[in-house]
């Protein structure tokens, strides 16, 4: 009986399923899913407690702003006594211009009040003029709408006062949490770290204990930074409008100093407001003269301050800020547009340095100096 030799084997056709393309591409979008659901879980716990988030965000500033005193003054005293020295300062340095704008505001509310008056007198037969000739009725019917609207919305703006009241206490509570917390970040901050980074496995820790270093030395760099510059623009900001007498400059240039907290936009807003103040007090052309300054100290603030002072600490493009700081005020409004180009630069830093040597990424100190990050988790921390 004759052997049958089997014959060449035919290709099994299978359903055409997915190319290496596709499967890469999903590999990536169910990793890229996963993370955002942490990110979202996260964000949600954290708004959740938004009161101890937002303390432990002031008590982070506070320590990336005092610690250099701190370390100074610990090279005399004992460090508990250094630690209060520098909280006293950064307490009593804010409490006493505080103090010192009301005392200003106080002493002038009679001759502000009558400047004021005289200053939309002049703007209201100004507009009555050529070349819009607006009718006088025109002001006393706006005003006659206001004092009815004021009138017709009385228990709403009471009830928003008082909200805005046990919001004050709120606010009272988150710093005093906020003081509390950066004691203990100021004293013994990298000893709290160094206990954090060891409850997790050995190269876990390594790598929690690098990207921590990392992300600190650029949010210390970034706020530092950033009261660099927004003392400077106060600076500005109030020796033009003293020379040019517009009333309010000491609160005015506070709040320039508090405004340039939030990129591109707040510093803006802030001599938005100091030109209607000199439009309602010297007129519109000091009013024109302050809006100017808005492109003046804009570009002194782009092409001098932050390539000198933030360069070293943050390199995000423009439209990575701009992008940031809507999103933040979309989300947390302005606490968020505060928060979010740091978080963001801290992010960006933390990945950079975890790539490796790529361009933007934060690079720390040589290896050997008392700042460096270990090559590998330290024997204290195994105990």
């Amino acid at each position: 009986m004759p052997v049958r030799r089997p014959g060449p084997r035919r290709p099994v056709r299978t359903a055409p399923g997915a190319g290496p393309v596709l499967r890469r591409l999903s590999d990536y979008a169910w990793r890229l899913l996963a993370v955002a659901v942490a990110a979202y879980l996260v964000l949600t716990v954290l708004g959740r407690f938004h009161l101890i988030t937002l303390a432990a965000f002031l008590a982070l500033v506070i320590t990336s702003v005092v610690r250099p005193l701190v370390d100074l003054a610990g090279r005399v005293v004992p460090r508990p006594f250094a630690v209060l020295i520098g909280l006293a300062i950064a307490i009593l340095v804010p409490a006493g211009l505080l103090a010192l704008i009301g005392e200003t505001v106080a002493n002038d509310v009679d001759r502000l009040s009558r400047e004021f008056q005289g200053g939309l007198d002049r703007l209201e037969k100004a507009l009555e003029g050529a070349p819009l000739h607006l009718e006088p009725s025109t002001f006393d019917d706006l005003q006659q709408k206001v004092a009815d609207f004021v009138s017709e919305h009385r228990s709403t703006l009471i009830s928003t006062a008082l909200s805005g009241a046990g919001r004050l206490v709120e606010v009272g509570t988150g710093a005093a949490l906020a003081v509390f917390m950066s004691v203990f970040f100021l004293h013994s901050g990298d000893r709290m770290w160094q206990w954090t980074a060891a409850q997790f496995p050995a190269a876990a820790g390594e790598h929690l204990d690098r990207g921590g270093r990392v992300g600190w030395r650029t949010f210390a760099g970034y706020t530092r930074g950033i009261f660099v510059v927004a003392a400077t623009n106060a600076v500005m900001v109030g020796i033009a409008l003293y020379f040019l007498g517009v009333p309010l400059a000491l609160p005015l240039t506070v709040l320039e100093f508090f405004a340039s907290f939030v990129p591109l936009v707040g510093s803006p807003i802030a001599m938005l407001v100091a030109s209607v103040v000199a439009l309602a007090a010297r007129g519109p052309v000091i009013a024109i003269v302050v809006l100017l300054l808005i492109v003046v100290i804009g570009q002194i603030e782009g092409h001098l301050l932050h390539p000198l002072v933030m360069s070293r600490a943050v390199s995000l493009h423009p439209v990575v800020v701009a992008v940031s700081v809507l999103a933040g005020s979309i989300s947390a409004g302005v606490i968020g547009a505060v928060v979010a180009v740091p978080l963001v630069s801290v992010l960006w830093a933390v990945y950079a340095d975890r790539r490796g040597p790529v361009r933007g990424a934060v690079r720390g100190p040589a290896p050997g100096t008392a700042t460096s990050v270990p090559s590998g988790p330290p024997a204290a921390r195994r105990r």
